[in-house]
């Protein structure tokens, strides 16, 4: 009786084409570290929602009380209804949409003729760019202080959307320039042998290909704008007022108070975290995308 000797081809291919390879402990090790990691990262705002759900005086006994307790909704009610939180919530998303808007509007053409002139005035004016996003945001903000107060326009929307957009242009314009600097040029040369002009071909040509990389910018400087607190704090007095610096005026005050801050930031955060939620696909692919050429 003879053994035959084992095929190792035929076996490879009825196996999938490759041998297979043995789980290794290392997988749930790691799933249980970033659980853990995820935990204590959202730590506060989970103690945060369970301070503003809980009646006054047991969210903030001592020791914590995690449990005989009835949730409540009265701190959300007693904020809308004892502040003017919604003036200041439309304060917030007008000033975030207005530099949004215009940080788009400057940047996208700024960020093309950076790319496609490249020349010593090109390079001097992008490092300008970055070391004014490095400055420290007072040696920014107080300057902006005294010009709004010597145009008139201090304490309103439209200041602070300025403020936000001369601080946050930079950014804008490197992450346009990596995206314009990925098109290749020879789509410019064949768009103006047909009859487009530099502003026609950047309308209707470069805007079309931009569009990850204008909703990564915009969804960015949004973002940015909603959760100033400096900028805000400095270049309004009451009118303007937007939600971070309502909540900061609220800390250090009655409990009742402190809980309508913690309310008020719940609703700060959730938006954000909507936002980055279901553009989370745009950011991370547009961010990528952009950094490949500069």
């Amino acid at each position: 009786m003879t053994i035959k000797p084992l095929d190792l081809s035929t076996r490879a291919i009825t196996t999938g084409g490759a041998p297979r390879r043995k789980p290794t402990r290392r997988r749930p090790l790691t799933g249980i570290l970033l659980g853990l990691l995820c935990v204590l990262m959202l730590s506060p705002f989970i103690w945060m929602t369970l301070s503003v759900t809980k009646p006054t005086d047991v969210a903030f006994a001592n020791p914590p009380v995690f449990s005989g307790y009835t949730p409540t909704l009265q701190a959300f009610v007693d904020l809308w209804q004892t502040t003017y939180f919604a003036d200041y919530l439309v304060n917030t998303l007008v000033v975030a949409v207005v530099s949004t808007v215009l940080a788009l509007v400057i940047g996208i053409p700024a960020a093309y003729a950076l790319s496609r002139f490249p020349s010593y005035v090109s390079a001097l004016l992008l490092v300008l760019a970055l070391v004014f996003r490095a400055l420290p945001r007072f040696a920014v903000v107080l300057p902006m202080y005294d010009i709004s107060k010597s145009l008139g326009i201090y304490d309103t929307t439209f200041a602070l959307a300025l403020a936000l957009v001369a601080i946050n242009q930079p950014f804008t314009i490197w992450l346009l320039r990596n995206f314009f600097a990925e098109i290749p040029r020879e789509l410019d040369e064949a768009a103006m042998i047909d009859g487009c002009s530099r502003i026609g071909m950047l309308r209707r040509v470069m805007i079309p290909l931009m569009g990850p990389g204008i909703l990564t910018a915009g969804i960015f400087v949004f973002l940015f704008a909603f959760q100033e607190y400096l900028t805000a704090l400095v270049l309004t007095d009451s009118s303007s007022k937007t939600v971070p610096v309502f909540i900061a005026t609220q800390l250090g005050q009655t409990l009742p108070m402190l809980q309508q801050a913690g309310a008020a930031s719940m609703l700060l955060t959730i938006p954000v975290v909507v936002i980055a939620f279901i553009a989370q696909k745009y950011l991370v692919a547009g961010l990528s995308d952009g950094a490949v050429k500069g």
